[in-house]
């Protein structure tokens, strides 16, 4: 078969047209990989090559406020594993486990960390002994994927003393790497569980750094040196608190082991926590690298709850320290002045319908006016003053003084109080049902009782209120911008009557056993029923002093504590250390 010669022409520019589409295609196909996506492939073969060992950053050292130490580094050990897949990963960790000894759910925690980012090493024990190292270093030529390497561990010099505000780290869990709050964590990587580590996290973290070593096909490390150039990690800076360390230390040893509550000390005019302290308490170095099972157990075992912090999460009764926003309320609206009386005499009891309300003092008081109430603490008295007032404003007042708030305090989790909401009357029809209720609610909340559960911290912020000029100072623990909002208004005159109401609790009145030698001590005791076990009160004590130019607010709380003056005389030693002054016992006397 013979072709015409314009057709073999024809037949032979196709083909040169088809292998000039085929040249070009080649060279660009060479020019894009050699050029275009040269960084792209090298990158692909960096990554093949090499694998990134994080570094960790050191977090950053907390000090309280005359330059100690609350929190620092001390030099640990990391134990990781580079494996290529899942399955080689398991075999490789039960070989492990006949080397050092691991449980089920150690290994299955380490898989979990490689599923997570399965191109960085596997942390098998975040913290691991010395011990532990040394016997993996022996044997290291049996495990070619195993890292060990130096990672700052956390410490608290004086842990017990301060786990009621310091808090723990421990690794990033699935929830917080799925949540906003922890953009950009990888797995293994230790943040701030509670309290200020929790809090200033986003300040203590640091920047984690990188150390590559070369691999081969199979995941062997080949080399950990000079594979290429380390990112070194960056530490955190300074994280300077308004704790007084001293003053932190002497609280946690006047609690001892034997009292349960809370308290916290705070500068009345800037915030500032000079302490704060929830007993029992518990050892935060405990739970570095891993809680151990039995003390966790332990703790949770412990019916005095050491793991619940009593200073910001409890909510009690407060009892009489709360007739003090009672006689705001009242003074503020023009009810009553300090000098007023009311119609009944204190005789030990109230009658009021059908029922008969108690005064602490069986004897009774007779006729007082408002100060003398507030300092004997006459139930009787406030029981009238809060007919008085009317349920309507008891309620709206007590919302007004922050009854329903949080403190503010900038530790995570502190509760927020408890108190009825406006309208009263909405409320308690909710509460107790329409015929459920009478205005007999007016009589307990007057005196800290009923619908009424608060804080410690949330008590110690009112009295900053009291003991300077109506204005509330919102609690602060590390070094910041003083926060104040006026809570009330009194005139001149009034807030000085006040504070000598205030002064002659400790004068003359059920606190007079905690008087401070040279110093005008100011506060509140109370003895506040508890709704889980009516025959075991929880005792309640807040002042200041000097009453006339406050430098120190203290709140304390003890649970089962019986009389409020027993809390008076722990808050008088604090406020007596503090200021450094000698405290005087005058008389024991046993009330509210």
């Amino acid at each position: 078969m013979s072709f015409h010669p314009n057709e073999m022409q024809r037949r032979a520019r196709l083909a040169s047209a088809l292998l000039f589409l085929a040249f070009v295609f080649l060279v660009g196909s060479f020019f894009r990989t050699q050029v275009l996506q040269h960084a792209q492939y090298v990158l692909q073969s960096e990554e093949n090559r090499l694998r990134e060992v994080p570094l960790p950053a050191p977090r950053g050292v907390i000090y309280d406020r005359h330059g100690q130490i609350i929190a620092e580094n001390l030099p640990g050990y990391s134990v990781s594993l580079l494996a290529p897949g899942v399955d080689s990963l398991r075999a490789a960790l039960r070989r492990l486990a006949g080397t050092i000894p691991m449980s089920p759910e150690q290994i299955n925690q380490a898989i979990r960390r490689f599923r997570r980012a399965p191109n960085r090493p596997a942390v098998i024990f975040p913290d691991a002994s010395f011990d532990v190292v040394s016997v993996l270093e022996e044997h290291r030529v049996e495990f070619p994927g195993l890292i060990i390497q130096s990672a700052p561990k956390r410490y608290y010099p004086d842990g017990p003393a301060m786990a009621a505000f310091i808090g723990y780290t421990g690794e990033v869990n699935e929830a917080e790497l799925g949540s906003a709050n922890f953009k950009g964590y990888k797995a293994g990587q230790q943040v701030g569980k509670d309290g200020l580590e929790r809090q200033y996290e986003h300040l203590l973290r640091g920047r984690e750094g990188t150390r590559f070593v070369e691999v081969d096909a199979r995941g062997r490390v080949v080399r950990e040196a000079g594979a290429r150039q380390d990112l070194l990690p960056e530490a955190a800076p300074p994280l300077y608190t308004n704790i007084d360390l001293d003053l932190q230390k002497f609280v946690v040893a006047l609690f001892g082991d034997s009292l349960i509550g809370g308290i916290v000390a705070m500068e009345p005019n800037t915030g500032a926590v000079l302490a704060l302290h929830s007993a029992p308490t518990f050892d935060p170095n405990r739970f570095i690298g891993g809680i151990p099972a039995d003390y966790w157990r332990a703790l949770n075992e412990d019916s005095r709850r050491p793991l619940y912090n009593k200073a910001i999460k409890g909510a009690y009764a407060p009892g009489s320290i709360w007739k003090l926003a009672t006689a705001v309320m009242a003074i503020q609206a023009g009810v009553v002045s300090l000098d007023d009386q009311m119609p009944v005499a204190c005789t030990g009891g109230y009658q009021y319908g059908n029922r008969r309300f108690k005064c602490w003092e069986k004897k009774g008081h007779g006729q007082v006016n408002l100060a003398q109430a507030i300092e004997v603490s006459c139930d009787v008295y406030f029981y009238q003053l809060g007919l008085k007032i009317g349920l309507s404003r008891l309620v709206a007042g007590g919302v007004e003084l922050g009854a329903r708030e949080r403190s503010g305090i900038d530790l995570p989790s502190e509760t927020r109080s408890s108190f009825p909401s406006t309208p009263a009357t909405d409320y308690y029809n909710r509460r107790f049902g329409a015929r459920g209720w009478s205005n007999a609610v007016s009589l307990n909340l007057a005196i800290g009782q009923g619908e009424n559960a608060q804080t410690v911290v949330n008590m110690a912020r009112f009295y900053t209120a009291l003991a300077t000029d109506g204005q509330a100072a919102q609690p602060r623990i590390v070094r910041g911008e003083a926060q104040r909002e006026r809570m009330f208004q009194l005139n001149d005159e009034q807030m000085d009557g006040v504070k000598k109401a205030l002064a002659g609790v400790v004068q003359r009145g059920t606190a007079a056993a905690s008087q401070i030698r040279g110093v005008m001590l100011a506060g509140k005791t109370g003895t506040a029923q508890n709704a889980h076990d009516p025959l075991r009160d929880h005792a309640w004590f807040v002042g200041f002093a000097p009453a006339n130019d406050a430098k120190i607010v203290v709140a304390v709380m003890l649970e089962f504590g019986g009389h409020g003056t027993r809390a008076a005389r722990i808050a008088s030693k604090i406020i007596e250390h503090y200021l450094g002054v000698q405290t005087t016992q005058v008389i024991n006397t046993e009330g509210e």
